[in-house]
């Protein structure tokens, strides 16, 4: 493989964050832009492995707005990237079973309709009414807004890197960033297992492998990884068509509609931080468990597939968007779960950030590394 000796901006990772930097640093006409991939294919990491959903309903400020400018990105995706991304508006609706949730998503749902979001409050009968195949006694309340939804990962990546090449930047996969060059605080070269490349600007997109890529410039990242996994299953037909993403957000347990069958995961409490993507039968089977106490006509269901994925997740749970201490080094990620639905609008406003010197169409400010040594974290708990 012949890589380019030079490049203006080098991007590291091609997941969504990477390749939607890629496209809009493109669209913006800078194609010396290079993007590599160590797996043998684009959005096979963390990208590829999420559940697809995308939601308005997030319990701050910037999450809100980030959602704002992303998902109608997603909407006109087939219109301006000549893709198709099947976003299909189910709702997402949380289920909240103890009285501390329920008194938070309170104020969450105020601050959604103040920033324009009309999140529907739901009493415990209303929810119940609403998912009648279910076990849902302890239902004090919910939230569902019908905005929300599924949208495929894998056309999402591909759109943007097809995009980005047509324009002229390049995309290779199956090539590892081994180590950063820096001198006088500056990014002088990458090197790779294929050579070296000179370039000014490194864009850290390496998802739950961030840290490490930090590290390699000397940049220390608060991003760890954190294994999450899913099952889907055998069809039921009973699951109607319009069976939303729900959420029992006090067992951190999510349902969706997967073909004719669904897709069932749940978060462990106690998983600890590594790079295992091996399925955890143990855990799998209290999933299972709690599913099928949630959703009896599970137990008529047989397991369709199964895998695990990382999160990459911040102290904060809120991700980390623009320069940091070494000149030329971004970082864009630690989006603690649900990276894939702001990838969107986080590519543009990293294409400005590293073009114009700060981000234009949304104030992200408050996402810079710094927040972490200044003590000004924002914290989310909407987060499953």
């Amino acid at each position: 493989m012949e890589l380019p000796q030079t490049a203006e901006i080098i991007i590291i990772g091609g997941g969504v964050m990477g390749a939607s930097t890629l496209y809009h640093l493109a669209a913006r006409g800078h194609t010396n832009v290079l993007l590599l991939e160590q797996e043998p294919f684009f959005g096979t990491g963390a990208t590829g492995r999420c559940a697809g959903g995308v939601r308005y309903q997030f319990g701050t400020e910037i999450n809100i707005r980030l959602s704002q400018a992303s998902l109608p990105m997603l909407e006109r995706f087939a219109e301006e990237i000549g893709q198709e991304v099947d976003y299909r508006k189910i709702g997402y609706l949380f289920v909240l079973t103890n009285e501390a949730d329920v008194a938070t998503f309170r104020r969450n749902v105020a601050l959604q309709h103040r920033l324009g979001v009309a999140t529907v409050w739901l009493s415990g009968d209303e929810v119940r009414d609403r998912l009648p195949l279910m076990r849902l006694e302890g239902a004090l309340a919910g939230t569902f807004y019908g905005e929300d939804g599924l949208v495929d990962p894998n056309s999402v990546v591909m759109g943007y890197i097809q995009a980005a090449q047509r324009l002229g930047a390049r995309a290779v996969t199956g090539v590892a960033v081994t180590g950063i060059g820096v001198a006088n605080g500056r990014i002088t070269h990458i090197t790779t297992s294929h050579g070296q490349i000179a370039t000014p600007i490194v864009i850290n997109t390496a998802g739950p492998w961030a840290a490490q890529v930090g590290a390699m410039a000397g940049v220390s990242l608060p991003i760890v990884p954190l294994r999450r996994q899913m099952f889907t299953t055998t069809p039921l037909p009973q699951i109607p068509p319009d069976f939303p993403f729900v959420i029992d957000f006090g067992q951190s347990l999510y349902f969706h509609r997967e073909g004719a069958g669904l897709l069932i995961g749940m978060s462990n409490p106690h998983e600890q931080p590594g790079f295992d993507q091996r399925v955890d039968e143990a855990w799998e089977l209290v999933n299972l468990e709690a599913a099928v106490a949630r959703l009896p006509l599970l137990e008529q269901a047989g397991l369709a597939a199964r895998w695990a994925g990382l999160y990459e997740v911040t102290p904060d749970a809120h991700p980390i968007l623009g320069p940091t201490a070494v000149s030329g080094f971004y970082v864009c990620g630690g989006f603690s779960g649900h990276g894939f639905m702001h990838g969107p609008i986080a590519g543009k406003l990293m294409s400005e950030i590293v073009l114009d010197g700060q981000a234009r169409t949304l104030d992200v400010r408050s996402l810079e590394l710094r927040r972490f040594a200044e003590g000004q974290l924002i914290h989310e708990y909407n987060v499953v």
